[in-house]
């Protein structure tokens, strides 16, 4: 599989680099590397007491979320699989205190909630760079950019977001995607997510980045 860099022009469907924060990245990136773990798997939390005390974490809310509070946790571990995507109604910032890889598609490339993976591009997000995905960007969690290392990535979201499972009465198929707060999920059916339920939206292969890493 093609491994784009989020400074390649194709990166801007998704996202875009942040620029500026030196002193915000520096300390998020220490705060990474001193209070969170790189587990064999992938392991995720909504938010990390270590980061959301941060000055950083101030600046950047009043900042890039327009004083909308948020929340940083993290997502870390070892992973090269595809296995889900999912989206927010609002962007997601990312910063990395390792290199790492994500796997995006598009919003507007689901029909009838389904998404082939063809659709979905691999780009690599180098250590110490900020970056915000888009709401309408198809994500999930990261992969590593190489084969004996893991990562460790940021997570800034609105506050409140991946925090439990809204309990209403579906209204409409895209309420059934709705695996917690503020989170909509598509699993291919390889997935331990599909296994436990969630909506088989993605057809295709499963991608698996393994045999691409140096």
């Amino acid at each position: 599989m093609k491994i784009y860099n989020v400074t390649d022009p194709e990166f801007t469907n998704y996202g875009r680099i942040i620029e500026g924060y030196e002193e915000e990245k520096k300390a998020i990136v220490e705060a990474l590397k001193s209070s969170t773990p790189v587990p064999e798997g992938t392991d995720y939390v909504a938010e990390e007491p270590a980061l959301q005390s941060l000055a950083a974490a101030d600046s950047i809310t009043n900042s890039l979320f327009g004083g909308s509070p948020m929340q940083f946790g993290w997502c870390n571990g070892h992973n090269t699989k595809l296995n889900c995507l999912e989206y927010h109604r609002s962007s997601e910032i990312n910063l990395g205190s390792t290199d790492f890889i994500l796997l995006l598609a598009k919003r507007e490339e689901i029909v009838d909630h389904k998404i082939d993976s063809s659709k979905v591009k691999a780009f690599l997000c180098p250590a110490g760079t900020m970056i915000e995905v888009y709401a309408t960007a198809l994500h999930y969690a990261p992969c590593q950019a190489s084969k004996d290392s893991g990562f460790q990535v940021l997570v800034g979201l609105p506050k409140g977001t991946n925090v439990g499972k809204p309990d209403f009465e579906p209204k409409n198929q895209e309420d059934r995607l709705i695996t917690a707060t503020n989170k909509w999920l598509l699993a291919h059916a390889e997935s331990s997510e599909a296994k436990d339920g969630a909506w088989v939206g993605i057809t295709g292969v499963n991608i698996d980045i393994a045999g691409d890493l140096a």
